[in-house]
């Protein structure tokens, strides 16, 4: 891959079109995967739904531990560009993998072992726990490929490549349509392997999208000097890998523990309320979706210009890409507060189900406008090698503050189902504002300048 452009010298906007929307495309199509997943799942029992939607929750390890190393090895291999040290680079690349590689043996072990325990506690009984784990198993050993993808796509998005990970994605989408019926009821000499045939297919999709990585990687700029003993293991890069991706992976498993924080206080009024939220969530995650690309390209652009010490140039990624992501949200927000009950009505054809889930939906519509200071922000932080910081933000955000806050609206002030969203919104308002003011001062020291964070 020859780089197609600058990032610490082409124009801010242009760099946010270019890098933005293959990232924000490639999530669409990781989306559209998990749906079509959850529709063959449905195809072979509504108890195959069950245990796919209980393994969520683990699986989310492998995610959360995939962002880490992904942050971590954009905003090394970024730095390292930006300081012209393509040597450097080239070593993160090699440890990067070393690294992946090492961290997925852990999390494979964690997942074998303790995920019995784990769907017990969700509430599996034993035949759901052997159903569940007959997918999971397939899963956790194929971990090291989905991290070793991440490392590489990694390595391309510090170098402005969002397209080849996109690429893998679409392929993937429409290769997994075609390899879940094949390995779910077999054909030829092929057996079938029912719920297992769903694991299997998601991990030669991976696989193929791995070695289509690879290949890009290895025809880069900075592959240039990249040699064998690269490979060797170098503990000085990794404690820089697990310094930059530990707080990032803390910081996703929060989101997970939000979610969990959110549902505890909606299950108070039933299950149609935590199925009409469910579908809800589906609607403003796609929404979500250009705001999430956001995140990926201020993380590759930052991290170039800060190893440049392009500062400047920083300020005016983090403002121009707020303008962007807030004014998109605000508009998307108009479409979702019309259109609430049409969009939940798509998921469920339950009426209270329906009521519920608009509910939330307008109300998340009035949320959306804040929603890019968190992500443009957390990857600011990663861009300027200040991970902890996202760790602290996620912490406030996602767990202490609304905990709180929900504690006190719905079991001292007795509040209904719409006064949870509300208290969310709140929440999300005023820690969206204090990061506004928190940002400005962090840059400055950081930077160690003396501007406001509007000038550049």
């Amino acid at each position: 891959m020859s780089q197609s452009y600058k990032l610490t010298k082409d124009p801010i906007w242009f760099l946010l079109r270019k890098v933005t929307i293959p990232a924000s495309v490639g999530s669409l199509f990781q989306t559209f995967y998990n749906l079509v997943d959850t529709w063959f799942a449905g195809k072979i029992s509504a108890e195959a739904i069950g245990a796919i939607a209980k393994s969520f929750p683990i699986y989310f390890t492998i995610i959360a531990v995939g962002v880490g190393i992904g942050a971590a090895t954009n905003t090394l291999i970024g730095n390292s560009i930006g300081e012209k040290n393509d040597r450097t680079a080239s070593l993160y690349i090699a440890q990067s993998l070393i690294f992946a590689l090492v961290v997925s043996i852990i999390v494979t072990l964690f997942g074998l072992n303790v995920s019995n325990f784990l769907l017990g506690v969700m509430g599996s009984d034993a035949d759901g726990i052997i159903l569940t784990r007959k997918y999971l198993d397939i899963i956790f050993y194929g971990t090291f490929i989905v991290l070793i993808q991440i490392s590489l796509n990694g390595t391309l998005n510090a170098q402005g490549d969002t397209k080849s990970y996109r690429n893998v994605l679409i392929f993937s989408f429409f290769l997994n349509i075609f390899l879940n019926p094949l390995f779910i009821w077999g054909y030829g000499f092929i057996p079938g392997f029912g719920i297992s045939g769903l694991a299997i297919a998601t991990v030669i999709s991976q696989s193929v999208g791995t070695i289509y990585l690879a290949y890009k990687v290895n025809n880069c700029k900075i592959r240039e000097y990249l040699k064998l003993i690269c490979f060797v293991p170098k503990f000085n890069f990794l404690k820089s890998l697990t310094i930059q991706s530990v707080p990032v992976m803390f910081s996703m498993l929060f989101i997970g523990v939000g979610i969990f924080n959110i549902l505890y206080f909606i299950g108070k009024f039933g299950d149609l309320a935590t199925a009409g939220y469910g579908a809800a969530l589906r609607i403003e995650q796609v929404i979500l979706l250009p705001v999430i690309g956001l995140n990926t390209a201020v993380l590759s652009i930052g991290g170039q210009n800060f190893g440049a010490k392009a500062y400047d140039r920083i300020r005016e990624l983090y403002t121009k890409a707020l303008y962007f992501g807030s004014a998109f949200m605000a508009l998307a927000g108009i479409i979702l507060f019309i259109g609430a009950e049409y969009f939940v009505s798509q998921f469920t054809n339950n009426n209270e189900a329906i009521k519920y889930g608009t509910i939330y939906l307008k109300i998340a519509a009035l949320i959306g406008p804040i929603y890019p200071i968190f992500f443009i922000t957390t990857a600011v932080f990663q861009a300027v090698k200040k991970p902890l910081y996202s760790l602290y933000m996620s912490i406030l955000r996602l767990t202490a503050f609304p905990f709180l806050s929900l504690w006190y609206v719905i079991n001292i002030r007795g509040g209904d189902y719409e006064d949870i969203f509300y208290t969310i919104m709140a929440t999300n308002w005023i820690m969206g504002i204090a990061v506004l003011i928190f940002i400005g001062y962090f840059l400055n020291n950081v930077f160690k300048q003396n501007k406001t964070l509007f000038s550049y």
